[in-house]
């Protein structure tokens, strides 16, 4: 099966019902010999990619994740990533705000960590926790200066999305590409991976008890990132609902998506000029000699 990042991408303006998207598709490989020959191709594309955006130097990538807990972010970025030179790549993970950073606006935190011209910025999590978490839980809301009556909430996520918006635009207009992946799980399959946690002692570190409270709003999650979702997936920053119940499957189409976005980019190595390449000739023969 070949994949094709534009049957994942969700198509800014349009409406979005989760349960019209699948969090399992055919299989993309028929083995795990196949599923590792294709991982690999991908990331040694990736990693040629990378070498070239660090050369040109004329644009950044940025990685946005979201996704239900046990969805497989930090496995997706682990193994797609396997590849890229480090110095060259940056991963940041946002838990909840510190006092410090709830004095700030909902988006100061993270554009701290926007990655440089050159490089690839990953984001597990994001500032999109501000209107999804947040958007669950309203009573965080509180903790952020921001009221808390019912009737002001719909301008405090209209008014949310719109600045989320209008910062991509600005990035993109900038050269920082962004792609945004939401990892789209099955409520049951979190669950045979909650208890796979529980059953692999070497797994128990992944375990948090929270995470199975969080269960109970799995439906206000769903109506919350599609309205997310909906309100800002751009041309310039798209939504990708990639489904995530295969772990294989979900990391080669990551890894597919991020490639044909790089090369989207039509970089290329700079030029030297005719005086360069004297010198350089020059040099040549000194070291030659």
């Amino acid at each position: 099966m070949k994949i094709s990042p534009k049957d994942f991408r969700v198509a800014g303006g349009t409406r979005v019902d989760l349960n019209q998207w699948p969090t399992r598709i055919d299989p993309v490989c028929g083995s795990t010999d196949d599923y590792q020959a294709r991982l690999e191709k991908h990331v040694t594309h990736l990693s040629a990619l990378q070498q070239l955006l660090f050369a040109a130097n004329q644009h950044a990538l940025l990685v946005i994740f979201q996704a239900m807990d046990a969805a497989g972010k930090d496995g997706a970025i682990k193994h797609v990533m396997s590849g890229v030179n480090p110095q060259g790549c940056q991963v940041f993970s946002f838990k909840h705000p510190s006092p410090a950073e709830l004095q700030h606006d909902f988006l100061w935190r993270t554009t701290r960590d926007l990655p440089e011209r050159g490089r690839i910025g990953i984001f597990n999590r994001s500032y999109y926790e501000e209107v999804l978490i947040a958007r669950v839980h309203p009573e965080i809301l509180h903790g952020e200066g921001t009221p808390r009556r019912k009737q002001d909430e719909a301008a405090v996520w209209r008014d949310r999305y719109h600045s989320i918006v209008n910062l991509e635009k600005h990035l993109g207009l900038n050269r920082t590409k962004i792609i945004k992946i939401f990892l789209h799980l099955s409520q049951d399959e979190q669950r045979k991976r909650f208890l796979e946690r529980i059953d692999d002692p070497r797994k128990h570190w992944k375990f948090n008890v929270a995470d199975i409270e969080e269960r109970k709003f799995w439906p206000a999650y769903m109506n919350a990132y599609e309205a997310c979702l909906e309100a800002t997936s751009t041309r310039e920053a798209p939504w990708y609902v990639v489904p995530a119940d295969d772990k294989q499957t979900s990391r080669l189409i990551v890894s597919k998506i991020i490639v044909e976005t790089l090369k989207g980019l039509k970089m290329s190595y700079p030029q030297s000029d005719a005086e360069r390449r004297r010198q350089l000739q020059g040099i040549r023969a000194r070291l030659l000699q």
